[in-house]
């Protein structure tokens, strides 16, 4: 995810670009640049940094120009780099490119270029858009029939936006399956990845809709056709944001945006205050049997605990759902129960807790809302600190619980001396390597996902399935396409198939199956079994795994392809995208994503 914004007016418009990619700065913060003209000729600035930084530092509102574009960054092809930073120029120097997507085909039309003689500066697939400017526009001579040209032959996903000497009052720009809106102001026009690059200017607004072009220039703008450049006719949209819809960012449900919050929530997580981890690693380690209680979504982060706590220190603490919790838990004074809840306002876990505290047992709760209810009433209580969530779904804040839950059952690994602080350093090193894995999956494979999800969306019924710690998983997912999308999907262990639900499969039943990396040996050939099982009856498979393409041929009907992970945070990669499965399912079913029909943020009733 990145950002881009750009201007051109009847005065200069460096404040202005400023301003637009400031806004911008929550889809990428890592790099950031501008291009900007200077009577026939480009000024290019760019280095690694946020907004502020690098206008600081590059000193670029002292520059003064009528036309530019700027660019904020979240690496996904390349390091962090000045180099791998845009905007990217033409070896002639004519073209200044920036580029939101993935260009899936950049490889070999990198190769050719660089056999037909241009020059690469970055690791990046974008740069091979100013080159092939360069390349059509020398063979047409005509700079909006080389960019007909090039977009016809890009591959992938793209908002990508340039500016040229050659037409020096002119922002040209095209879209394809990432975000691009022009900003129609009245001496001055936008181009934006969102309304924010230009809401402090203007709030009338044109979207780009997939396939379409657009010139834009101070006085006028044109949208056309990809393949027949015939010119489209576009309404203006007024934008009318109470504060609420503003908050957004830009996205179009809160239920995305979490989901693109999740790297920070990550990030968040991993420096929560290590005295209270602790604290709370203590109270277990001193109690005789803890028990893990949430309801809904957090009955499932509980159940995934029990598997992290059960593999890294060799503690069995079953998960209850909170509405059973009275039913079922036997705890006394050397008992410890550790609750879950988004709200810290659930009633049945509140109702849980009391009852808990009632027999003597101690309590904590993990809970993402200062001063709620649950957080006042237990003993120790964990801030997750993973922001608002504003959509009735729960995606990010469930994530952090299950992280925040690892790196409390990794202290408790090492005061029980199962694990040795070599190994304890080797975990918190992959963990703090999955804000970024999660951002490149949301950057390169959001794509892919809304794909499969919507040439299945009519499916009516999935099964979701998962061995060991993939179970809860698998859970929680067919838990959001049931809540979001209002499909029928069943979680279940993958072992359970051969003890009935085999009989299933058929026409009518698809399969999804979460695969473990091929290093977690036993459960991954466990789970591959599973997946032989079905297709011999000739039954539909999703596959999401580790695997290189062509491990496996043929052995799915469809695939999703993953890069390769330790196995302590694979199974938190698979659920963001079980998330985004369910999403993308339920916008092509056109469903009330952040309010699902019959369904509260926060129950507070029995």
């Amino acid at each position: 995810m990145c950002g881009i914004s750009g201007a051109v007016g009847l005065n200069n418009i460096t404040d202005e670009l400023y301003q637009g990619i400031r806004n911008l700065e929550y889809r990428g913060y890592d790099s950031c640049g501008v291009a900007l003209m200077d009577k026939k000729s480009l000024v290019i600035r760019k280095n690694t940094g946020g907004v502020e930084e690098f206008f600081r530092k590059e000193n670029v509102l002292s520059l003064s120009s009528k036309i530019g574009i700027a660019h904020t960054r979240w690496a996904t092809h390349g390091k962090v780099t000045r180099e791998n930073t845009h905007p990217f120029t033409s070896c002639d120097g004519k073209f200044a490119v920036v580029h939101n997507g993935i260009i899936s085909n950049f490889r070999p039309l990198k190769d050719k270029l660089t056999r037909e003689g241009h020059k690469f500066d970055s690791e990046t697939d974008t740069e091979v858009i100013p080159h092939l400017l360069e390349k059509y526009y020398k063979e047409t001579k005509n700079i909006e029939q080389a960019l007909r040209k090039v977009i016809n032959v890009l591959e992938g996903t793209f908002a990508l936006v340039f500016i040229s000497p050659m037409a020096p009052g002119q922002i040209f720009c095209a879209k394809r399956e990432s975000p691009l809106m022009l900003g129609i102001g009245d001496e001055a026009k936008y181009v934006g990845s969102d309304f924010n690059a230009f809401i402090d200017h203007t709030k009338n607004a044109v979207i780009i809709d997939d396939g379409e072009y657009a010139i834009v220039s101070r006085d006028s703008y044109v949208v056309k056709d990809f393949v027949t450049g015939q010119e489209i006719q576009k309404n203006i949209t007024k934008i009318d944001w109470d504060s609420e819809t503003t908050k957004k960012g830009g996205y179009p449900h809160y239920m995305l945006k979490e989901i693109y919050e999740q790297p920070q929530v990550v990030t968040n997580a991993l420096e929560q205050d290590s005295k209270s981890l602790d604290e709370l690693a203590d109270m277990i380690f001193e109690s005789e049997k803890m028990i893990l209680v949430g309801v809904g979504t957090t009955y499932y982060v509980a159940s995934y605990g029990n598997y992290i706590f059960s593999s890294l220190a060799g503690e069995f603490c079953p998960p209850i759902s909170s509405d059973e919790f009275p039913s079922l838990a036997n705890v006394d004074e050397k008992s410890l129960v550790l609750a879950l809840s988004q709200s810290g306002e659930t009633y049945d876990t509140l109702t849980a807790l009391k009852y808990a505290k009632s027999q003597g047992a101690k309590t904590a709760a993990i809970v993402n809302v200062m001063g709620s209810a649950i957080s006042r009433f237990v003993d120790k209580a964990i801030l997750q600190g993973s922001g608002p969530e504003i959509c009735v779904i729960s995606t990010k804040a469930a994530l952090s619980q299950m992280l925040i839950l690892t790196l409390v059952a990794l202290r408790v690994a090492v005061k029980k001396k199962v694990m040795t602080k070599k190994v304890f350093n080797a975990s918190m090193a992959a963990l703090h390597d999955l804000p970024g894995i999660i951002q490149s999956i949301l950057n390169e494979r959001s794509g892919f996902i809304h794909r499969i999800a919507h040439s299945y969306c009519k499916v009516r019924h999935w099964l979701y399935l998962g061995r060991g710690i993939y179970y809860p998983v698998a859970l929680e997912s067919a838990l959001k396409m049931k809540e979001v999308a209002y499909v029928h999907a069943e979680g279940m262990p993958a072992g359970f198939l051969k003890h009935g639900t085999l009989a299933m499969i058929d026409q009518d039943i698809y399969s999804i199956v979460f695969i473990p990396p091929r290093s977690d040996k036993a459960l991954y050939e466990a789970t591959i079994h599973s997946v032989d099982e079905i297709r011999a009856r000739s039954g539909f498979v999703l596959g999401i795994h580790f695997d290189e393409r062509g491990k496996n041929k043929d052995l799915f009907s469809e695939e999703l392809i993953l890069p390769k992970v330790p196995p302590l945070i694979a199974p938190l990669i698979q659920m963001v995208i079980g998330q985004l499965f369910s999403y993308f399912t339920a916008t092509s079913l056109k469903r009330n994503v952040d309010k699902p029909r019959s369904l509260a943020k926060s129950v507070t009733v029995g």
